[in-house]
């Protein structure tokens, strides 16, 4: 199975794309706006419950059924896999309210390690873990944790990150399988009608509503026989075999992309243009077409352009929105630069350095020995623009324009 791209495991639109599920959302919109208000009262009363009732499979079951009507359906595959000697469960990262899905159905904790704190945290279901000087004394503390036999077991998600839970996993990162030497996987699937379970932009309260006004979610969890760390295994070949595990139980792609590529694949889609256009009610800002259209575009100059920062094209993009006019003004303002910081030195070096690390066919134009007269270096200057447009012109023609003519 190919490896899937980081947009393809984010959803950035809230909204479908197909116009008759559009339609749809809009009839529905009325009814999800009173299911919501009506939730969110009967919300109130699911968490006043829960504080009340001790910790008991009782209190598990009626706080459970309550959440049905809230929407939230939970349904468990191989109850009978669950290892009541396991210290720590791990499981993929879908949803903000994964650990409180998990938890309705066995005691465990989920450790927060950064976000809200006090009320806020505790009343989300996690376990505070106040910030130590560096992540070796959190590591200390819950392998401590987990040697205590009267503590309920850790739930972490190594994913460290949510993604939309269709195309792959996140890589796992190694430090939870440090804790211990046997783990108990749990692969999560969540299914929603007519909107997108999560976008980069909400927060989990945000989330909450959307669950509210949402018709249903259904979480389905699958409890995978315990796996046990071989004596020759470091802990991030564990991490890597049980992150296989999970992606075969779960029919998705195991990758190496990490929460921080996302985080920069996030922050790049932002930078391309800002959201500007809301959604109705609670909904958050989306990305649209145009968006889209500026990262593609962005992503071409890049490519011929491959020293140029994101930012830099992207700025010129929402200017000209052109391709080759962006490409003209940054090789011209580059150009320029070069000239300003080489001084004496050859102005045709700093232009094959910023090619070298790509690798084509074309010949890439000669420097000469700068001039030493200022008529003469403005001629040699604007030669090697000439040299350098048609230099980017011809890399941007191979790789996007050749096989656009061969498909017609």
């Amino acid at each position: 199975m190919e490896a899937p791209n980081i947009e393809d495991m984010i959803d950035f639109r809230r909204l479908p794309k197909d116009t008759l599920v559009l339609l749809l959302l809009l009839l529905y919109f009325p009814v999800g706006i009173c299911l919501m208000l009506l939730r969110i009262f009967i919300g109130i009363h699911v968490f006043l419950v829960s504080c009340a009732l001790p910790e008991s499979f009782l209190k598990r079951f009626i706080v459970r059924v309550m959440c049905s009507v809230l929407g939230m359906h939970v349904r468990q595959k191989n109850p009978r896999s669950r290892d009541k000697n396991t210290k720590l469960y791990i499981c993929n990262h879908v949803t903000e309210f994964d650990h409180n899905i998990i938890n309705l159905l066995t005691p465990c904790c989920t450790p927060q390690f950064e976000g809200s704190t006090g009320f806020v945290c505790w009343a989300r279901g996690f376990m505070e873990v106040h910030p130590a000087p560096g992540q070796e004394a959190i590591g200390e503390f819950l392998q401590r944790y987990c040697s205590m036999e009267a503590a309920s077991p850790l739930l972490l998600l190594p994913e460290e990150d949510t993604t939309n839970g269709h195309a792959g996993l996140l890589k796992f990162s190694s430090w939870p399988f440090s804790l211990t030497d046997s783990i108990q996987p749990v692969a999560l699937r969540v299914a929603r009608p007519l909107i997108a379970l999560s976008t980069p932009q909400s927060s989990w309260l945000t989330e909450l509503l959307w669950t509210f006004f949402a018709p249903f979610t259904v979480y389905h969890v699958s409890w995978l026989p315990p796996v046990s760390r071989q004596d020759d295994e470091s802990s991030q070949e564990f991490a890597n075999k049980v992150q296989e595990l999970l992606a075969c139980e779960l029919g998705l792609v195991s990758t190496k992309l990490t929460r921080a590529d996302k985080a920069e694949h996030i922050k790049r889609i932002r930078h391309a243009v800002p959201p500007t256009s809301t959604s109705l009610g609670f909904m958050v800002p989306t990305l649209g077409t145009d968006e889209r259209r500026i990262a593609k575009m962005a992503q071409q100059v890049k490519d011929v352009l491959p020293h140029i920062p994101l930012n830099i094209i992207v700025k010129d993009l929402a200017k000209t929105n052109c391709v080759d006019l962006t490409i003209t003004n940054l090789l011209e303002n580059r150009a320029e630069a070069s000239v300003e910081e080489i001084g004496t030195s050859s102005f045709g070096a700093s232009m094959n350095s910023t090619y070298s690390s790509s690798s084509t066919p074309t010949t890439k134009p000669a420097g000469k020995p700068f001039a030493k007269s200022p008529a003469d270096r403005h001629l040699s200057l604007q030669e090697r623009k000439e040299a350098l447009y048609n230099f980017a012109r011809r890399r941007y023609i191979e790789k996007y324009r050749l096989d656009q003519e061969d498909g017609h």
